[in-house]
């Protein structure tokens, strides 16, 4: 148990710059303290305690602002950084080394039973405000942006922004799909005028052949 919490302060030092001491760290980020009070709830959840457990997550929301069901799973080196905000669901499931910063939710899209909640690979950093809705995964590596709205599976290491969410960025390489969906002003005028100019195409050859055969008519 003392090895993951060291792990956990770690964790805060390897993603925090301000981070200074060890004293600071263990008694001033709640994100460190929603953590392990998740870390005590979910013990009792495991063992079907499942009011104590309860009152310890909501003790540790009232007190950090943070909140994390008891019976989320969460793996080794979570960072929460500020933290306010942050909802993370019943079925979720979270890797290693994942960061979240404040006003993430990780959330459900209904009324469902059973899996309802996303599952977060490893390596994944969450920005400030991102939504993750339903029951899919998000692939090791991936950077959602701020305030993005996720709402299907996303494949390892892609980069995902908007609102709904879409990745940009795959295995490092820019995805040009935003360009495909916007109106081309000079596209549009250059397929307008190449319609004109074939029907007026069209109309000549018409003309034309009207004219042989007023020619071959009045030649008889």
């Amino acid at each position: 148990m003392f090895k993951r919490m060291k792990s956990d302060i770690q964790a805060v030092f390897d993603n925090d710059p301000a981070a200074r001491s060890w004293f600071e760290v263990i008694f001033t980020y709640s994100g460190l303290h929603a953590i392990w009070n998740h870390r005590l709830a979910h013990a009792f959840y495991r063992r079907r305690w499942f009011t104590i457990a309860r009152i310890i997550s909501q003790t540790s929301r009232f007190f950090t602002g943070i909140e994390i069901h008891p019976g989320a799973r969460i793996g080794n080196r979570l960072f929460i950084d500020h933290g306010m905000g942050v909802v993370i669901g019943e079925t979720c499931e979270i890797g290693d080394d994942v960061v979240i910063y404040q006003g993430v939710t990780l959330g459900g899209s209904g009324k469902e039973k059973g899996k309802r909640h996303p599952t977060i690979g490893n390596n994944v950093v969450i920005g400030s405000g991102a939504k993750i809705l339903g029951s899919f995964k998000i692939g090791d590596q991936s950077n959602i942006g701020a305030n993005s709205v996720v709402l299907k599976e996303v494949p390892p290491q892609s980069t995902v922004v908007g609102i709904p969410g879409k990745v940009v960025r795959l295995r490092g390489k820019p995805l040009d799909r935003l360009s495909h969906q916007l109106p081309d002003p000079v596209i549009d005028s250059m397929k307008a005028l190449q319609a004109e100019i074939e029907g007026l195409q069209a109309e000549i050859a018409e003309l034309r052949q009207q004219l042989r055969q007023e020619q071959m008519t009045e030649s008889k």
